[in-house]
């Protein structure tokens, strides 16, 4: 029991920590556009939060619970290695306010800590496909709808007064929640994925459901990470792109959560900062491709690369140091 309520804690944890993390890429566009004020965005951002998995399922957990490793052969240990390991990045990255991905730390985690400790066998390929399809493809997707997007609003606004941008000001509002559901949709639920499959390996649930406490447990923590703020990364995010007007964040908003939310309905466990970041560039390039500072991008791309196989090695060093305590 003791090991289960460790695991539990690493979970929320790991749900706080991507709140603080990844959720404020949502309110990058609002507050750089001066759409809203700090504490409003964070706080509707929150709330959207919290919400999400209530509204749009579970689809995501499952895919991370019980299609990526196998259950019956991997161990308790594994998972907390696997925990440990992605919440060791995302502290790093957070103090070097780099917005790299907490989906690509969980996944790298959870490889590592499963080689080491069960053997190659224990991964189900065609799960890890469908994940990483999803987190390698939706970047380049953000990119296009954000670019898309930003042309089609220039199209319709081509004869309207500067009065326009009260109204994507006031249009934030709606692109903001949308974001904010389809986030918690998509992040809360792969902490509900890893505690749900430790309670099927310990025994306590008999097939993979998850739980509502599970459910509300994680909705909780990433909604109250991002009422925490994450304010290095939100100056990253909406200030080294570019400027930001009205119309970019609403733009903006609008492709990520199209990418995002259509990703969660499917089960595919994406990285929000990817989408954001891609989708933010995507606008810029859509008015002036020489508008972006793509050398931000660039350092961001190389931290993304970086972080499955930092963690996996983190996360496997970690579980060999728990076998070793193990038999002393």
């Amino acid at each position: 029991m003791t090991i289960i309520i460790i695991l539990v804690i690493l979970a929320l944890a790991f749900d706080l920590l991507n709140g603080i993390h990844d959720s404020s890429n949502i309110v990058a566009t609002m507050i750089s556009s001066r759409a809203f004020s700090p504490q409003i965005a964070l706080g509707i951002t929150a709330i959207c939060e919290f919400s999400g998995p209530f509204i749009f399922g579970v689809a995501v957990a499952k895919t991370i619970g019980s299609e990526i490793i196998t259950a019956d052969a991997i161990s308790l240990e594994v998972l907390i290695a696997a925990l440990s390991g992605a919440i060791l990045w995302n502290v790093l990255t957070w103090f070097l306010g780099i917005p790299s991905s907490s989906s690509h730390a969980i996944v790298g985690g959870l490889l590592g800590a499963v080689l080491v400790g069960a053997g190659a066998q224990a991964v189900q390929l065609q799960g890890i496909g469908k994940v990483l399809i999803a987190l390698f493809t939706s970047p380049i997707i953000g990119l296009v709808f954000g670019f898309v997007i930003t042309k089609l609003v220039y199209v319709l606004i081509a004869r309207a007064s500067l009065g326009i941008n009260t109204v994507f000001k006031r249009g934030q509002i709606v692109t903001a929640m949308a974001l904010a559901l389809s986030h918690g949709a998509n992040d809360a639920q792969k902490s509900m994925g890893i505690i749900t499959l430790a309670l099927v390996i310990g025994g306590y649930l008999q097939s993979f459901e998850v739980p509502l406490w599970v459910v509300f447990a994680c909705s909780f923590m990433i909604a109250l990470g991002t009422s925490l703020g994450g304010w290095r990364l939100i100056r990253t995010l909406g200030g080294k792109f570019y400027k930001i007007r009205p119309i970019d964040g609403f733009s903006a908003q609008m492709a990520s959560a199209i990418v995002i939310l259509g990703n969660s309905l499917l089960g595919g466990p994406v990285s929000t900062t990817q989408v954001v970041s891609s989708a933010i560039m995507g606008v810029g390039a859509a008015e002036r491709v020489n508008k972006v500072r793509w050398g931000v991008a660039s350092e961001i791309l190389i931290a993304w690369f970086l972080t499955i196989p930092a963690t996996g090695l983190v996360s496997a060093g970690i579980y060999l140091l728990i076998k070793l305590l193990q038999s002393a």
